[in-house]
This record gives structure tokens, sequence and C-alpha cells, in this order.
């Protein structure tokens, strides 16, 4: 028999800590699930309440005999939109006048939604980017319009008012005249 071997198995002293298992591996694959359930949850959000959007939405319905037949936006409108490949003549879809403002909401012939709207009114000096402002990607739920401009400031309306929520959170209420 060897030195220091015994001639029996041995077992541990009831005074020794248990022989502990590795807790890395088991720690990195529980965050790596909770990081995926996470951003899954975040994105089914976003999609939800229509933040994780920047398409058209709402532009596969019919286009209603009264739009169809509605008065022709104007030219600075007319001209925006071919820019923006509109889709042939755009039509008055929603008009509102506001103290300060004039917004437009016209439609193309494939349905696509447009927002343009000029500082001071129909009457007022109209230049874009100035005192005009123009926006495609707008978004209908009922009788709403909504937009996101490019610096995140959102535009929505109905035919009693503009509402426009600030990138810094600021509410801004015009109502309809």
């Amino acid at each position: 028999m060897a030195v220091g071997c015994h001639p029996c198995p041995v077992e541990l002293s009831d005074d020794l800590s248990p022989a502990r298992r590795p807790l890395f591996v088991p720690v990195v694959l529980a965050t790596v699930f909770l990081i995926i359930i996470g951003v899954s949850a975040g994105l089914a959000l976003a999609t939800w309440r229509g933040q994780g959007t920047t398409g058209n939405q709402g532009q596969n319905e019919p286009i209603p005999a009264v739009v169809q037949n509605a008065q022709a936006c104007r030219p600075e409108t007319q001209n925006m939109g071919a820019r923006a490949n509109a889709s042939g003549t755009l039509r008055i879809a929603l008009l509102v006048r506001t103290r300060t403002s004039a917004i437009w909401i016209c439609r193309d012939g494939a349905g696509q939604l447009f927002y343009h709207a000029n500082r001071g009114g129909e009457s007022a000096d109209w230049v874009e980017g100035v005192t005009a402002l123009f926006l495609t990607g707008v978004r209908r739920d009922g009788d709403e319009y909504a937009v996101k401009a490019a610096d995140g400031t959102v535009f929505e309306l109905n035919s009693d008012r503009l509402r426009i929520i600030h990138k810094d959170g600021r509410e801004e209420i015009q109502d309809a005249v």
C-alpha cells in the first residue's frame, strides 16, 4: 500500500464546505437570455405604440370618393410632392387654419399622405424651409393625422386643432379657426 493512501474510501468531514460549482457560465447564459427577452419586448412595444415605424401607415385604405374629387393642393405642394415622388395630382384630404398657420394634408393617386404647412397662413410669403414645411410619411388614424419631422418634432392634427410635440417634450396646441 502506498504511503498516505487509505485502505477504504474517505468521506468528507461535516466540517468542510461542499464543493462549489462554477457560476460563470450559468450567469452569462441567464444574462444573454434576459437581454433577448428585453429587446424583444421593447421592439414589440415600440411597434404596438407606432414609435418604431417611419413609413406610411394606413396607406392601403381605399381612397374615398370625396378625396378623389377633392380640390387640388396648392402649386407649392404639387412641386414638393413631385420632388417626393408623389403619384399624380395631390388632392386636399384635410385643410386646417389656425391663428398662425395653414396646414394641408394632401393625398396622391396612390394613397400616400403628405403634410404641408405655412406659417402666416395661405396668403403669407411661401418660402420652403423658412415659413413652409413639407413632410412625407403621414399616418392616418381615423380622423387624426400624424407625422414626425427629421428633428423629432411630431405634428398631430384633425379638423379641430393642431398639436405640436417638440423634441424636448413641450406641447403646443393651436385650435382651428
